[in-house]
């Protein structure tokens, strides 16, 4: 039996490609199947491409952004210092909206469209939130050391945005 395919529609998704038949059925077909014999370039052959790494920037803002807005009063009994610690109907206001301001943010990043030195003035922009970190935690100790996280998550979105910059630097000049 042979499916004829009336319009041949490609949409390329994180590495796969979708033709379209006649009858609505999808067929996925992995891009290594797709990808032409020769390469030219070391560049071309990596599976990480820029647009890969911006996405990877947006999870932090949606797993801690999320867990602020989902659970406030969590956040708060964990990650603040308890003479600072209010555990109130307000905090957990405030908490859960800058987790919404986060998830904001990271829709933002998600769907954007950054070029070169989108990465790298995103990089110099995460240089303050480090003295943040450091100084409530150990200057004036309002949070305790589960602001690890935040740091952990800043210092992978700095990595990603310079790789990022490097990576776009091959696609654009």
């Amino acid at each position: 039996m042979t499916v004829e395919f009336t319009r041949l529609q490609m949409v390329d998704v994180w590495g796969e490609k979708t033709f379209h038949s006649r009858d609505g059925a999808a067929f996925f077909i992995p891009q290594i199947m797709l990808a032409r014999r020769h390469v030219t370039k070391k560049s071309e052959r990596s599976v990480m491409h820029p647009l890969h790494i911006q996405r990877l920037i947006a999870l932090p803002y949606f797993i801690l952004g999320g867990w602020c807005l989902l659970a406030p009063k969590m956040v708060e009994r964990l990650t603040v210092t308890p003479e600072y610690q209010h555990l109130s109907a307000t905090s957990a206001l405030f908490i859960g909206c800058f987790g919404a301001q986060a998830m904001l943010g990271g829709l933002f990043v998600w769907f954007s469209q950054w070029q070169r030195r989108t990465f790298m003035v995103y990089a110099i922009a995460l240089l303050p939130f480090f003295w943040f970190n450091y100084w409530f935690v150990f200057e004036v100790p309002i949070f305790n050391r589960w602001l690890a996280l935040d740091f952990g998550a800043n210092a992978a979105m700095l990595a990603l945005s310079l790789w990022g910059w490097k990576r776009m630097g091959r696609v654009e000049p």
